[in-house]
């Protein structure tokens, strides 16, 4: 494999980088204390062709790889996660299952705008009691004919009061197991569909997190995702997708967090010198920037198979499970290494410690992503 960056792909990472750290560092300390959704922000992200970087050009996407998606996940969540969070499961749940599943109609009508960042997407799995377990969806969807009658709750949802558009999964018959699973598009808006209050959380604050209560949303029949009883598989592979994502974003925290230290380290002094010079503080530096190496080439191998059309739901599994490892231990090393200011916000380590923490839950579980691991193994 080739570990050389193309130039197309330095362009994009600067850029990234780039808007991350004039766009995005200003406000994100006030962003993250007062919950706030950066609106203003995600237009411009999607202005950048941020909010659609792997849909095709001719639904108004940017057309690029796996590879150019991770770079740019990696330095907008080196300054911004909650942003971040929004750019990935705009890109890997939302328009990947769209444009990979979906109708020509369904396409023209939503990916166009959700490709854009005209409109903002949403993801609606998880549930109060089955998690991220597609197989246990107590949310139902009834076939009346010519529509669906979806009840059920949906929690823990990114966007979730921002959102224009939401891809819910439920169960449209529970004889048949997963095979009785459905995915539909269902709009802000719709009759019976309520956003519950945003939850008030450790870390990725300036996203939004809300509970959704379905109570007899009519769906019409156009709005079903891939042919009936598609819905677990469509589920499965947009996650392996959203790992890869997920990855990078931890990558980038845990990134983020280093270049801090490393600064910092080179300017503050004890006992004479900068504390880089001291053994103690060199060698958690070492550490540091070989585990983000190791996270970073898992992270591109799991992108550079999907570029390849291989099967990756083994390496985005293995990627999401080390990089959210290294981003929350080395988010606290970059906390320890700033000292007492470590604990201050203006330094923004702690952020980014706090940030870390929700990349070993979602997409997931670390205890899931061995479970996948695992049955990989255990197959061959």
């Amino acid at each position: 494999m080739n570990f050389k960056l193309s130039e197309e792909h330095i362009m994009i990472r600067d850029a990234a980088r780039d808007f991350a750290r004039t766009e995005l560092l200003p406000g994100v300390i006030e962003r993250d204390e007062k919950q706030h959704f950066p609106d203003d922000l995600v237009k411009k992200m999607g202005h950048l062709g941020f909010m659609g970087i792997m849909v095709d050009p001719k639904y108004g996407g940017s057309g690029m790889d796996a590879i150019s998606y991770v770079l740019i996940m990696e330095e907008l969540s080196k300054i911004d996660a909650s942003a971040s969070v929004i750019v990935s499961v705009n890109n890997s749940l939302v328009c990947y299952g769209l444009e990979t599943y979906g109708t020509e109609e369904q396409k023209e009508k939503y990916l166009t705008k959700l490709a854009t960042g005209e409109f903002i997407g949403a993801f609606c799995l998880s549930e109060p009691e089955a998690g991220s377990d597609a197989t246990s969806q107590k949310t139902t969807a009834i076939d009346k004919g010519d529509h669906y009658l979806i009840n059920g709750t949906k929690n823990w949802i990114t966007s979730g009061g921002r959102a224009d558009v939401y891809i819910v999964i439920a169960q449209t018959d529970k004889d048949k197991g997963s095979h009785g699973i459905n995915a539909f598009l269902v709009e802000k808006g719709t009759e019976g569909f309520h956003v519950g209050p945003k939850e008030d959380k450790l870390g990725i604050r300036g996203s939004d997190t809300h509970t959704l209560q379905f109570n007899d949303v009519k769906v019409p029949k156009e709005n079903r995702i891939g042919v009936n009883g598609s819905g677990f598989r469509f589920a499965m592979k947009t996650l392996s997708g959203g790992r890869i994502g997920i990855a990078a974003q931890a990558l980038g925290i845990a990134s983020g967090a280093y270049e801090l230290a490393l600064k910092y380290s080179k300017e503050r002094k004890a006992f004479g010198t900068e504390i880089c010079n001291h053994q103690a503080i060199a060698f958690k530096l070492a550490d540091m920037a070989t585990d983000i190496e190791a996270a970073r080439h898992l992270v591109m191998k799991a992108a550079w198979e999907k570029d390849q059309g291989l099967s990756y739901d083994y390496s985005s599994a293995m990627a999401k499970l080390y990089a959210s490892k290294v981003a929350m231990e080395h988010t606290v090393e970059a906390v320890q290494i700033h000292g007492g200011n470590g604990f201050v916000k203006e330094y923004h380590v702690e952020r980014l410690m706090r940030d870390a923490k929700i990349t070993q839950i979602y997409e997931g579980t670390s205890e899931i992503q061995k479970i996948v691991i695992s049955r990989s193994l255990l197959r061959d």
